[in-house]
């Protein structure tokens, strides 16, 4: 694919702070605020051991963020693959190496920082996938043979991602990269395809998950069948969230976190603490900014006038979704609990980081909106 210059399309600094879409930096902003006061609420009322901690992440990823979006949006384009290569590196390198917590392999110790490679691939993998796609026409994208390349590119880092194991951020690669196939144009009837077989081989996974893994699916069905061992997360949820009733106890007034009933109380269950202490108002004020962030990332994609920066947008907004709702779904029991982190709001300093670099590039697709991107002989500019 020719990457061509065109100096015609520059721009000064300037012009891409006047471009920025700054509400959409404050919706962030205040969505993380919000974690950062139910991480001190969460701590007892204090900044230690987690809310100042999240801070300086929010700080950093913040800093990340600003800087991702004023690079030319063709350069990410240019280091889409080379970035692909880097988190499929890193996903070997902590199989071998990596630090092993609550029974995973998920985290690379870089002395003032565990990093985690699958966050690095969740991005990595929409800009190879986005840049991928940017180089077919529409009839390429329904013939097969074209599908094989980026069908490898999305289950190679999911199997990687399994194998540590963590059950949740392979579905969310896996959803998410059929997310990007979905808006380049793939018909319907291939993703009902994959749908008949994923459903043939229920029995091949099954035989395969580990055992708590098994505990979890059947506590979703009954989660009174084993009280004190795999339903106990989901029972205290769903008693922390009934209990905070229309308008919750308070801030900082949560008996079921606050008395430690509730286990991973800052992390993945986080937002059953919001909804003990602000009730079912707390919940739909937190869901209003998640819905107000979601819009604006489509809309960046509808605006877009290049194919990349599209796909770009839908890709990481779509992730970002696919975080909330299963997240929330999983705190409520509508899912088997499979550790995904709420965005912006959980304790974590990977997928905090790495969330926040995906709207760098989001703003970046923004920004850069109305420069044509050439994509190969033969084929529309954009």
């Amino acid at each position: 694919m020719a990457l061509v210059d065109d100096r015609r399309n520059e721009m000064t600094f300037f012009q891409k702070v006047r471009n920025t879409n700054w509400f959409l930096i404050v919706l962030l902003f205040l969505t993380a605020g919000f974690g950062i006061a139910m991480l001190y609420s969460v701590a007892g009322g204090k900044m230690d051991p987690w809310a100042s901690r999240q801070a300086v992440r929010f700080a950093v990823g913040a800093s990340l963020m600003l800087f991702v979006a004023f690079v030319d949006i063709r350069i990410w384009l240019r280091l889409a693959y080379p970035l692909y290569a880097i988190g499929l590196v890193l996903l070997l390198i902590v199989e071998v190496m990596g630090e092993v917590g609550m029974g995973a392999q998920r985290w690379i110790d870089l002395g003032f920082f565990n990093l985690q490679p699958s966050e690095v691939m969740k991005i990595a993998l929409v800009l190879a996938l986005s840049r991928y796609f940017h180089g077919l026409n529409a009839e390429d994208v329904q013939r097969f043979r074209w599908l094989l390349i980026p069908i490898v590119m999305a289950l190679v880092p999911a199997a990687l991602v399994l194998v540590e194991p963590d059950l949740g951020t392979a579905i969310l690669l896996f959803l998410g990269a059929g997310a990007l196939f979905f808006a380049a144009g793939v018909l319907w009837w291939k993703f009902a395809l994959v749908f008949v077989g994923a459903l043939g081989a229920i029995p091949f996974v099954w035989d395969r998950l580990h055992l708590y893994q098994r505990e979890r699916v059947l506590t979703l069905f009954n989660p009174e069948r084993d009280p004190l061992g795999a339903g106990y997360q989901i029972m205290q949820s769903k008693i922390a969230l009934g209990s905070g009733g229309l308008w919750g106890k308070g801030y900082l007034l949560g008996t079921q976190s606050h008395l430690n009933f509730l286990p991973e109380k800052h992390s993945d269950f986080i937002f059953t603490t919001l909804g003990e202490e602000f009730g079912l108002v707390g919940g739909l004020i937190l869901l209003g900014l998640y819905t107000a962030i979601l819009i604006y990332g489509f809309a960046v994609a509808f605006r877009a006038r290049s194919q990349f920066g599209r796909l770009l947008a839908v890709g990481v907004t779509t992730t970002f979704f696919l975080y909330l709702f299963i997240n929330i779904a999983m705190v409520m029991g509508l899912i088997p609990v499979v550790g995904v982190p709420l965005p912006l709001i959980s304790w974590g300093g990977s997928a905090m980081v790495s969330i926040l670099i995906g709207f760098g590039l989001v703003l970046s697709v923004y920004i850069h909106r109305d420069i044509p991107i050439p994509r190969r002989p033969g084929l529309d500019p954009t």
